[in-house]
Parts: C-alpha cells; sequence; structure tokens
C-alpha cells in the first residue's frame, strides 16, 4: 500500500504564532516594489561598431555643405543662377535714382492734378445739366398753367371777386418758385419780352424817338428770366 502522505507537500518550519490568529501578509512595499519590477531595456551587450559613427558624420558634413551652396547660389532649371551682380553705390548713381524719383513723383503729381480737374468739371457740368432739366420741366408745368391764369384774370375782370384770393395765393406760390409777370403799361416797348399787336400814333407830349406801351391786351410770363410769352400790347409811338 502506498503512503498517503506522499503526494503532500513537506511541512514548513513551525509557525511561533498562536493558534487561531490568521497569518500574515508580506510587506506591501516590498510586494508592490517586486510586482512592478524594473522594465526599462536592458543596456546593448556587445562592442559599439564605429563605422556607424563615421557614417553619420559624413551624412552631415554632406548635408551641411548642400545647404551652404544652396544659400549662397539660388537653384533655376538648369543649374545654378549666375550670383547677382553688387549694386552701384557710387555718388553719382545714386544722383541719378534721385533725380529719376524726382521725376517720376512730379509726372505723378501733374497726373493727379489733372485728374481732380477733370472730376471737378465733370461734376460742375453735372450739376448744370440737372439744374437745367430741372428748369425745363419747371417751365413747361408753368406753360401748363399760363391758361388757368388766363382763366382768372378774365374772371377778375368781368367782376368775379371769389376768384381773386385762389389766383392771389397761386400767383403768389409761383412766383416764390422764378415766375414773373409782366404787366409793361407805360414803359418803353422791348421787343424781347413784349408783342405790338396795335399801333398808335404818338401824342404831342411823347418822344417821338421812344415807342412806350399804351395799353396791355394779355399778360405776359417769364420763369426764372427765361420769356415764356410775352405780353400782347398796344404801342404808342
Amino acid at each position: 500500500m502506498s503512503d498517503p502522505t506522499s503526494g503532500l507537500a513537506p511541512a514548513g518550519p513551525p509557525s511561533d504564532r498562536p493558534a487561531g490568529e490568521p497569518a500574515q501578509s508580506p510587506d506591501p512595499e516590498i510586494g508592490s516594489e517586486a510586482a512592478v519590477g524594473d522594465h526599462s531595456p536592458a543596456p546593448a551587450s556587445g562592442p559599439v561598431d564605429d563605422s556607424d559613427d563615421d557614417l553619420l558624420a559624413s551624412v552631415a558634413e554632406g548635408l551641411a555643405s548642400a545647404a551652404a551652396v544652396g544659400a549662397a547660389e539660388p537653384f533655376v532649371e538648369g543649374g545654378p543662377a549666375a550670383p547677382l551682380p553688387p549694386p552701384d553705390l557710387s555718388v553719382e548713381a545714386l544722383l541719378d535714382d534721385v533725380e529719376r524719383l524726382t521725376r517720376e513723383r512730379d509726372q505723378n503729381h501733374d497726373r493727379l492734378l489733372r485728374a481732380q480737374a477733370d472730376f471737378e468739371n465733370s461734376r460742375k457740368r453735372l450739376q448744370r445739366d440737372a439744374e437745367s432739366r430741372a428748369d425745363a420741366i419747371a417751365g413747361r408745368l408753368v406753360e401748363d398753367l399760363l391758361p388757368v391764369l388766363d382763366a382768372c384774370d378774365g374772371a377778375m375782370a368781368h367782376g368775379e371777386a371769389g376768384v381773386e384770393p385762389i389766383f392771389a395765393a397761386l400767383l403768389q406760390t409761383l412766383e416764390k418758385s422764378g415766375l414773373e409777370r409782366i404787366d409793361p403799361v407805360g414803359d418803353v416797348f422791348d421787343p424781347t419780352r413784349h408783342d405790338a399787336v396795335m399801333h398808335e400814333p404818338a401824342g404831342p407830349d411823347d418822344d417821338p424817338a421812344l415807342s412806350l406801351v399804351s395799353d396791355v391786351l394779355r399778360i405776359g410770363y417769364a420763369w426764372k428770366g427765361r420769356v415764356v410769352r410775352a405780353a400782347m400790347v398796344k404801342v404808342r409811338g
């Protein structure tokens, strides 16, 4: 018959702890250090080959030489470009540059003055054109209102007093805008403002060299100095 204790681990040395007390674990700090361990790579074994150092030094020297050549001679297609000639810093060259720059400055200043003058002339011309168009439009409006003014004059001549306030208000508004009423009774005849449709001989007290307006048959009107309609008059002399 086999020994029943042959498969068991050998018993350790006897423990001094009392019976029934739990066994204590080993020191935690020592256990953690052992668990973590040192994972740094082990140094390479064997001698270092000096040929690797020589190769690295040769590559570095070649790169430095290439960088120096590239900085001194810019690369162009077909080969390195010829070095640029040094600038001419003589007094004569500097004076020539100053004269050239002064001439260019004067030319640019003249161009600027001409451009400003052209702009100002264009602005004034456009302003005059706009004012002329506005005056022409207002003048046509006044021409359209002349029959209304003539009707008011005829109504007041026939004793229609109710028309007078309306006619006065309309005439005052138009006169503020530039309307001029031509009523030349007793004035010297002016062919540019008067239309003579009747004539009578001069009296004994009249100057034979002058022709006077003795009667106005229809009132004339002017708009901002321009005669819209000449006054229809009777001339004496």
